[in-house]
């Protein structure tokens, strides 16, 4: 059946030919008129700002900058899809797009001189590979952080800019670069998606009493954690109301007992093994938490959505608020403890005890990385009856909730009210590295002769050795001989916008 008879046209060529001719003319049109401009303050700084972005250098310091000034879980995220965006646009640029279509560079003869180019480029014109990277860059840091993009956004218009300005490229070839950039960033969005789009933790809804201003609330500040003193003072300002206390490690524990006697509900700022001290003391005199992130590490903040004290703050002033599940370990003669987060024995209270010790030298990760290194040197095996039978093990995990993913950094939780605990056990033998990243590697409900996953509401191991170290949230202590791991299902209420920003 012809084109016609099944309701086509066939496409004329002259009519291609006329829009192609048309599109060309725009495009030489707006390029001249460009180059005949006066832009003023232009000539001094977009020359500079587009050999800047040669190879990504200008958003490599970018997203660096956003790392190290933002401060926060969300900058971080922010700075690497923004990197990861560039990635992929560069890639698909230079593979696909450049071979695609052989366009000529434009022909510098309009362009004044003082704004060319010291060195042109010699690759084909079409897209513009610096408009593609900008776009991407900035698309991808707004995908994560509106504020880091709204940042970013006339940085990398101003890059895209410049390629028309210094006469190395058409528009078109600019406003195609800059599409398929933006396009990368969704595309790397839909492999990755962002923390808004994540399943929210913040269930079951519960009420708490709304503090608007902190009134009634008193704050338990710990002046060891990572970034105490800059919360603590950002808070005051933002709850006037609120009692703080602030607080050594050593006397959190006697403040939080005497804050729970006078108030109506609980606030922590610290870190993961601070949180966890409050979170007890609150679900025993059935208080409501505010959790305001402040140490090195945060991970039931993140879990549960928070990324800054804003968040909390929102949640008190309407009373939102969420019920989740508390951890808690029990020995044979009623000792115990709770965790919000994680519980191990084996190699990780090792990887504990060494980074505690070497972080306030030399940071943080870096200390991390001496603890991976000096833990898997040396043996650390477990020996216990676990569930029933006798084992060698490495380690063995048990998370408050099911964790999307495992390693030395726990992944990110969907459900802080599941019930259930992430149980993970590394079999004990040779190559203890190797079984760790093998462990670290699988996703949950794995089994494997180096490793075993399952969800289970209860684990019991017996015949510890004494003086075997255990870990929770972020803590070390010594182990009772016999353990009980298991949950107290929604144990625990905590301040939780219904909302996130």
């Amino acid at each position: 059946m012809s084109d016609i008879h099944a309701g086509r046209t066939p496409a004329d060529p002259g009519t291609r030919s006329r829009v192609a001719a048309l599109l060309s003319g725009w495009d030489q049109a707006v390029f001249r008129s460009a180059a005949d401009r006066h832009w003023p303050g232009a000539e001094p700084v977009l020359p500079r700002l587009s050999r800047s972005a040669n190879h990504g250098l200008l958003w490599f310091g970018a997203a660096a900058g956003i790392a190290l000034l933002g401060r926060g879980q969300r900058s971080r995220r922010a700075a690497l899809r923004g990197v990861a965006s560039l990635a992929v646009a560069s890639a698909a640029i230079n593979t696909v797009g450049k071979r695609s279509v052989r366009r000529r560079r434009p022909v510098l003869e309009t362009v004044p001189v003082i704004r060319q180019l010291k060195r042109q480029p010699i690759t084909t014109s079409f897209p513009s590979g610096h408009a593609a990277s900008a776009a991407a860059f900035a698309t991808g840091v707004a995908l994560e952080s509106k504020g880091w993009g709204a940042v970013v956004a006339p940085i990398a218009f101003s890059v895209a800019a410049s390629r028309v300005y210094t006469g190395v490229h058409y528009p078109s070839d600019v406003l195609v670069g800059a599409a398929l950039g933006a396009g990368a960033a969704y595309a790397v969005r839909g492999i990755v998606p962002t923390r808004s789009q994540l399943p929210s933790p913040g269930r079951p809804h519960t009420q708490a009493p709304a503090l608007p201003g902190g009134e009634g609330m008193v704050v338990v500040v710990n002046r060891a954690s990572g970034s105490s003193d800059a919360a603590a003072g950002a808070l005051r300002d933002s709850l006037p109301l609120a009692e703080f206390v602030e607080c050594d490690p050593e006397s959190v524990n006697a403040q939080l007992e005497k804050a729970a006697e006078r108030c109506v509900a609980l606030g922590i700022v610290g870190g993961d093994g601070t949180v966890n001290r409050a979170a007890v003391v609150a679900a025993r005199h059935g208080l409501p938490l505010a959790v305001f992130p402040g140490g090195t590490l945060n991970h039931f903040a993140y879990d549960l959505g928070i990324e800054d004290f804003h968040d909390t703050c929102r949640a008190m002033a309407e009373g939102d608020a969420v019920r989740v599940d508390l951890g808690r370990f029990t020995g044979p003669d009623g000792v115990s403890g709770h965790f919000l987060n994680t519980f191990s024995l084996g190699v990780y209270p090792e990887l504990v005890r060494v980074r505690e010790h070497w972080s306030p030298r030399i940071g943080g990760w870096p200390a991390g990385v001496v603890a991976a290194v000096k833990v898997l040197r040396g043996r650390h095996q477990v020996d216990a009856e676990f569930q029933g039978r006798r084992r060698s093990l490495w380690m063995l995990f048990a998370g408050n909730g099911i964790y999307q993913r495992f390693g030395f950094t726990p992944g990110h939780r969907h459900d802080l009210a599941d019930g259930l605990l992430d149980v993970r056990v590394v079999h004990g033998g040779s190559f203890p590295g190797l079984r760790l990243l093998a462990a670290a590697a699988a996703g949950p409900l794995s089994r494997s002769p180096v490793h075993a996953a399952e969800r289970m509401r209860r684990v019991r191991v017996k015949g510890i050795a004494p003086g075997t170290p255990l870990a929770f949230d972020g803590e070390v202590a010594e182990s009772p001989v016999e353990l009980t791991i298991d949950k107290g299902n929604e144990a625990l209420t905590v301040y939780r916008p219904r909302t996130l920003q």
